[in-house]
Parts: structure tokens; C-alpha cells; sequence
């Protein structure tokens, strides 16, 4: 299959297989096909930039060891808000006042580092009391407090809150829902990109490409889900053709790179055989309030395209390191053999990679953030 470039019911994202057919014919990186028309989800995207941009810019400054109160960064629909608890240092007054996009300073009752200290806490429960049932702790950006995620068969939800709430001496809001579980275009060829079927010859199961990314040294690899395989379990691309086999994992936050040939900075963004594909000139923070798209492409084969209207809602403060959204229409977020596929938004440039796919469960998805493989492997884009 060729190439075109473009201008959480909980569901399994990896899937299994015992046999794919073989390559029909020789595919050529001239056939891909360059997406150009932008959707509503891409002007959507583009939209929040600037308040994006601004985001960076802030967090560069309030992320700083010296200061202290800084609770996060969220997006509301029309400005920037960075909440922060306690009156704001002089240097955060700064970056706010000389920032264009509209920027709005929020009083947080708790700083990420309370938050923090209460999630590690609550981690050390957890070890203590193995039938705890919690399957995330959040934070959802604003210094509020911590919100568990924990099954619906829970009866203890509300006991469980005042427990931690008393242990960690921060509000603790209790959430019963379905737990996410692990989310895992056919015909790829070297270079590799984003987006295209992921085949594990070694274990029988099929993801989705991520990102191409390259190393401090220029090496080339493809990044994608840690739960698609282990290390030297070789894969493919959906009808056979070698990738190589996987190399550095980091099993908590579910991200693996697999050392391959060569990589380009693209992404498939069409359905499962029209090849379409949009440049990815660099990689991007993420924020609660962004919205952003997946392109797994099991999703591709049954929507015609990505997965977009996908909102950031909460930051796991556990050993996940996740960040978790909801498709804001009620529609799958993901599918079977979506596990590792692109998770991006829209610049003027192009696209910019934010994180892989990692779980669902109905409407809502995790992922890992780009900026987490990053600092796990070194790799970055271009």
C-alpha cells in the first residue's frame, strides 16, 4: 500500500493475529500523498496556538526550582490560566504582562509539589493496602486537589476519599468508572513514519506506529507503546516487511523505541488505504483544555481518518506518568490495534507530536506525552 501526503466500555488497543497477507506489490515514498485540506478539528487546533505558545512560554518560568506556588497551566476556551497558590513572584507577573495572548492568574488552594507529595503518599497506601482498587491517581491542573479514578464495583468509593483525604490533608474526589485498558495502515515502507500498522511477528499482535524520531546522535527509530512488545521481539510492518526489533522500553510509562533503517518526520492522517499523510516538523507540551487527534489505525479503518475533538482532562500523578482525555462527542476515543499510534495537533507547519496511545475505555483515551519519551530515551523531532 502507498503513501498520499494531506496540506473508554473498556476496549483492548492491541490485538492479536496469527497471519497477515503478503505484500501485494512494491510500495514507493512517491506515492504518498500530502494531506491538504484542513477540517473543522485542524482550525480547531490551530485556533488554540497562540494560547498554547503562551503556555510553553509561562511554564519555562513557573516551572523554575526557585519559585514556589505553582499549581499549573490549564486552557479555557479564550485565554491562558495559570493557577497559582499564593501571591505570584514578580517574574510571574512578568511573563504574564508581556505575553499578547490573553493570560489570566488563578489563586490554587494546593502547588503541584503539595499535589505531589499527597499522590506519592497515596502510592505508599496503595503498596500497604493491596486491595485498594484505585486505578489512577489525577491531578487536574488547576490545584484543587486529587481526583481517583477507581472500578464501578468499588462500594467503598466515598470511605476511600475521607481515608486519603485525612492522610494526605488535601481534597481527594473519588471517581467510579471504567478502568482504561491497553489499546492494542497496513503496507508501510522505509523510511518509516507514523500512523502505519505495527506488526510483533514475534508475539502475533498488532499497534500502530507512533512517531519517527531520531536519537542525540541522529539514530533512527520508531516510537510507539511499551505494551506492544519486549525488547528484541522483532516486528513488522502489516504485510510483512521488516522494521526491526525492539530496543529500550520503559514499562510504567508505556513507551518503547524500535531501532530501525530510516524514519521521515510524517504521519498517516487518511483512512486505511488512501495514504494520506501530513508533515510532523517538531513535538509539543500538552495542557488540560488542549484539544488534540489519534491516528491509530484501526480507528483509521473504521472512521475514515483520526480520532480529533479528543480534550485533555487530568495528568496521572502516579508511576504512569499519563495524561488522559475524552472524545467530547461521545465517540470511541480508540480501538483495538490503535496501541501506540500518533496522537498529535495542528500547527501552521504542519503537525506536532504530543504522545502515543496507550488506553481506553468508551470515549475517553490515555496516552503518553511526547515530552515523557523524551526525557525517558533522549529522542526528540526532527
Amino acid at each position: 500500500m502507498r503513501r498520499t501526503p494531506a496540506a473508554i466500555a473498556a476496549a483492548a488497543l492491541l490485538v492479536t493475529c496469527t497471519a497477515l497477507p503478503a505484500q501485494a506489490f512494491e510500495a514507493t515514498p512517491e506515492s504518498r500523498t500530502e494531506a491538504r485540506t484542513l477540517t473543522a478539528a485542524d482550525s480547531q487546533m490551530l485556533a488554540q496556538r497562540p494560547l498554547v505558545e503562551a503556555a510553553d512560554r509561562l511554564a519555562a518560568v513557573a516551572e523554575s526550582p526557585s519559585l514556589q506556588g505553582y499549581a499549573g497551566i490549564t486552557l479555557a476556551e479564550d485565554a491562558v490560566v495559570l493557577w497559582w497558590k499564593g501571591t505570584p513572584p514578580l517574574q510571574i507577573k512578568q511573563a504574564v504582562t508581556s505575553e499578547r495572548a490573553p493570560v489570566r492568574i488563578a489563586k490554587a488552594v494546593h502547588s503541584k509539589a503539595d499535589l505531589d507529595r499527597a499522590a506519592r503518599s497515596i502510592a505508599t497506601w496503595q503498596q500497604q493496602n493491596p486491595d485498594h482498587g484505585i486505578d489512577a491517581i489525577k491531578n487536574p491542573g488547576d490545584g484543587s486537589g486529587l481526583v481517583l479514578g477507581v472500578r464501578p464495583s468499588q462500594r467503598t468509593a466515598q470511605a476511600l476519599g475521607s481515608t486519603l483525604q485525612r492522610r494526605t490533608g488535601v481534597p481527594v474526589r473519588v471517581v467510579a468508572e471504567e478502568p482504561l485498558q491497553p489499546a492494542s495502515r497496513d503496507d508501510d515502507w522505509s523510511p518509516w513514519i507514523g500512523g502505519a500498522r505495527l506488526w510483533n511477528q514475534s508475539a502475533g499482535a498488532i499497534c500502530t506506529t507512533g512517531f519517527g524520531v531520531k536519537d542525540g546522535q541522529g539514530r533512527p527509530y520508531i516510537l510507539t507503546a511499551g505494551h506492544c512488545g519486549q525488547p528484541g521481539q522483532q516486528f513488522a510492518d502489516g504485510r510483512g516487511e521488516y522494521i526491526g526489533n525492539m530496543g529500550a522500553k520503559n514499562g510504567d510509562h508505556d513507551v518503547a523505541l524500535i531501532p530501525t533503517n530510516a524514519v521521515d518526520f510524517q504521519a498517516y492522517v487518511g483512512n486505511s488505504t488512501d495514504n494520506l499523510i501530513e508533515n510532523v516538523p517538531f513535538w509539543g507540551h500538552v495542557y488540560v483544555g488542549q484539544f488534540l487527534c489519534q491516528s491509530g489505525q484501526t480507528s483509521a479503518g473504521v472512521v475514515g481518518g483520526p480520532v480529533c475533538n479528543i480534550k485533555v482532562l487530568f495528568f496521572y500523578n502516579d508511576r504512569e506518568d499519563l495524561v488522559e482525555g475524552e472524545q467530547m462527542n461521545g465517540q470511541p476515543a480508540a480501538r483495538g490495534g490503535d496501541s501506540g499510534g500518533p496522537v498529535y495537533s495542528r500547527g501552521s507547519a504542519g503537525l506536532i507530536a504530543n504522545g502515543t496511545v496507550t488506553r481506553t475505555a468508551g470515549a475517553r483515551i490515555g496516552f503518553q506525552d511526547f515530552a515523557t519519551a523524551n526525557r525517558d530515551f533522549g529522542i526528540s523531532i526532527p
